[in-house]
């Protein structure tokens, strides 16, 4: 009997939790990623370099950016530095020629970000979440996904 009822479960847990996730696309930058359930758009801005996405207890933002002075990774470095400016207190950071990724908390608020170079290092295209600690355990496997989804499209700005 727990298997059957095990696997009613699955059957329709599964299709409900993927079906759930939406897909937004910068098409100024070419940056896409997942957006997780219940995130409803904002208001895009006139730049269009990006849109948030929020819940009554999260935001999320996606986004590009062009890197005019440096490189990637200085360009990291001054971001991560902007967020400390902020009040974050990192509790990780990772940076590659590729890719970079910091964590932070700030009272009960927790931030993650995740940027990727793009356009053979002129531009690029980032994510990042902000949500209460109190979801900490039930954000672990959103930000997982938001990592994993994460990329150029290749439609976007003109290398």
């Amino acid at each position: 009997m727990r298997i059957v009822l095990a696997l009613i479960v699955a059957l329709f847990a599964t299709p409900l939790c993927a079906a759930e996730w939406g897909h937004y696309v910068n098409e100024r930058f070419g940056v896409e990623a997942d957006v997780p359930p219940g995130f409803a758009p904002g208001a895009a801005p006139a730049n269009g370099d990006g849109l948030g996405f929020a819940t009554p207890t999260a935001k999320l933002s996606i986004y590009g950016s062009l890197i005019v002075d440096g490189d990637f990774e200085s360009n990291a470095a001054q971001r991560m530095q902007w967020n400390k400016d902020d009040g974050w207190a990192f509790t990780y950071e990772a940076t590659t020629p590729s890719w970079a990724s910091w964590s932070g908390k700030r009272g009960s608020r927790i931030l993650y970000v995740r940027a990727i170079r793009m356009c053979d290092g002129g531009i690029y295209g980032a994510f990042e979440l902000e949500y209460s600690e109190a979801d900490l355990k039930a954000f672990n496997p959103v930000v997982d996904r938001l990592v994993g989804s994460l990329r150029d499209s290749g439609a976007g700005w003109q290398c």
